[in-house]
């Protein structure tokens, strides 16, 4: 046995090793921490990339096979993406800005056809003069309002070159993600053996796939609401019907749960200058499209493209929201899609047993009318 100094020793060695453990362990958390704080800006980027290069990649793959290089494939459809999201910026911000200048310079009339609307419809007594004279005020919270946004120009600005750092990042990232594609899978797999690589790259597979398919049905919803959305601001007499009806198409789709509502606020903004009553049949062509698209038009597309549950693809946008934002509520709906498609492929089936609560049941047929002739 040993002595009661050596106990006390022993004792000693590891009250000091516990010690060591727990500060190293304590000191290893708070870098990991602080690391990951500081790099959270650069694990979104990545995560950017990696789903862009993901929906581009089937697009590389198909020019690669009629002879193009890779890198030459990669770059041509990265610049079309590039051009497309300017020129629709472009027509946009035109858009906006000549309606502000038209709303600048013609305030005082649009002002008097706004309380003349509401003062018809919601039984008001509001002066119109005396809503121009605070407009116009100088020391009004309209003009003290603008005045203070001037001094936010220099901010805005550095923001703005902020952002183009982080696109010129994302698609840099995104060009050496899918040009050096099959090098970077061939480094991943030599590290495996030929079990998992069969694995990994069945998992590439359906993570390509699915982005795609994602991609590809959201540009058909946003097609297909572009189109039935022109006809009706047309004949609502809407602004700009066409640039309107690409902008409630495009992002009431590309953006989950609140596209749609984000989306209508501009058209509206704009009928309820031009005419304050077109505003109402707006929010209601909107408001009914929405719900045609979410039961009829959307399952018809998604089921050949992306089948995800309505229920699922809401949560997995709010948990997306919650985790990265806006970000994370674009990327929440393929990632989604691949976890639930790689899901389903993994785990063994049984059958069911027949039972009324896992079989729906037949509509019941209507009884006869009492008096109605029988056969």
């Amino acid at each position: 046995m040993p002595s009661p100094a050596e106990e006390k020793l022993l004792s000693t060695r590891w009250m000091l090793k516990a010690a060591v453990i727990f500060w190293g362990g304590f000191l290893v958390m708070v870098a990991t921490r602080h690391s990951f704080h500081r790099l959270t800006n650069l694990l979104i980027l990545l995560l950017v990339s990696i789903f862009l290069s993901l929906a581009i990649e089937p697009g590389v793959n198909k020019l690669e096979a009629r002879g193009w290089r890779r890198g030459r494939a990669t770059i041509t459809i990265l610049l079309s993406v590039i051009v497309g999201a300017i020129a629709l910026m472009s027509l946009f911000a035109t858009l906006v800005a000549t309606q502000l200048v038209d709303l600048l310079r013609n305030s005082e009339k649009y002002v008097n056809e706004t309380v003349d609307f509401i003062n018809r419809n919601f039984n008001a007594n509001i002066d119109p003069q005396q809503v121009n004279e605070r407009i116009t005020d100088p020391n009004g919270p309209v003009q003290r309002f603008i005045d203070s946004q001037q001094d936010k120009v220099v901010s805005v600005s550095v923001q703005a070159l902020g952002v183009l750092l982080q696109i010129f990042s994302v698609l840099l990232f995104t060009f050496y993600f899918v040009a050096d594609g099959p090098k970077w899978r061939r480094v991943i797999c030599s590290r495996l053996p030929s079990d998992r690589q069969m694995r990994v790259l069945e998992v590439w597979e359906i993570a390509v796939s699915k982005t795609g398919g994602y991609l590809y049905s959201r540009a058909l919803l946003a097609l297909v609401s572009s189109f039935f959305h022109w006809v009706a601001f047309q004949a609502i007499g809407t602004p700009a019907p066409i640039a309107m009806a690409i902008w409630v198409g495009v992002v009431s789709q590309f953006m989950p749960v609140v596209g749609t509502y984000v989306a209508g606020v501009l058209p509206l903004v704009l009928s309820f200058i031009e005419e304050p009553s077109s505003a109402i049949f707006v929010i209601a062509f909107i408001v009914v499209y929405q719900q045609v698209e979410n039961y009829l038009v959307s399952p018809r597309i998604t089921a050949r493209t992306m089948d995800l549950h309505p229920a699922l693809a809401f949560g997995s946008a709010i948990a997306g929201a919650a985790l990265l934002g806006a970000i994370g509520a674009l990327l929440a709906l393929p990632g989604a899609a691949m976890i639930q498609a790689i899901a389903s492929q993994r785990g063994t089936r049984h059958d069911v047993i027949d039972s009324p609560l896992t079989t729906p049941q037949p509509p019941r047929e209507k009884k006869k009318r009492r008096g109605k002739a029988t056969d």
